[in-house]
């Protein structure tokens, strides 16, 4: 695990303590600076830059192996992305998905970077026994991750 936080998740904390910029703050784990939707939108559909994936790595600490199952890409390709230096629309809708996903659950924990990504690496009984990690291979798998965290918050337990 990381032993210093990222200056991406502090800024993400910050946000969290003095309200959010914008509805899509959260690819600021991206290294992207436009958090309105039209911005989000933009930079998905022509690519995330390389750099985007470095920086959710080095934000959530998760292996280049988890990332690269998570978002469905070989090994290879994500070789041929980084000489190419962008990755492709779909990727990058997974990258800011996984964005997504890691921010809501650091907001869960209070900002605690080292709680969110084991309770995204752990499996969790409401998911049947399957890490959140593996839900969020998929939207849907997101949304139920989304819609549990949102219970827990509120005390509704699954």
């Amino acid at each position: 695990m990381r032993t210093s936080m990222s200056r991406d998740v502090e800024r993400f904390r910050r946000f969290l303590k003095a309200g959010m910029p914008g509805p899509h703050a959260y690819v600021v784990l991206l290294g992207l600076t436009r958090f309105d939707f039209p911005g989000v939108i933009e930079n998905i559909e022509k690519g995330l830059p390389y750099s985007a994936f470095e920086r959710l790595q080095r934000n959530t600490a998760f292996s280049t192996d988890q990332l690269l199952d998570l978002l469905q890409i070989p090994r290879r390709t994500l070789a041929r992305r980084k000489v190419a230096g962008r990755f492709s629309a779909e990727e990058s809708d997974r990258l800011v998905r996984l964005a997504r996903i890691y921010a809501r659950t650091l907001h869960f924990f209070n900002g605690d970077p080292r709680a969110a990504t084991e309770w995204l690496s752990h499996t969790q009984r409401a998911f049947r026994y399957v890490t959140p990690l593996e839900m969020a291979r998929t939207e849907v798998g997101s949304q139920e991750i989304e819609r549990l965290l949102g219970q827990l918050e509120y005390g509704v337990l699954p």
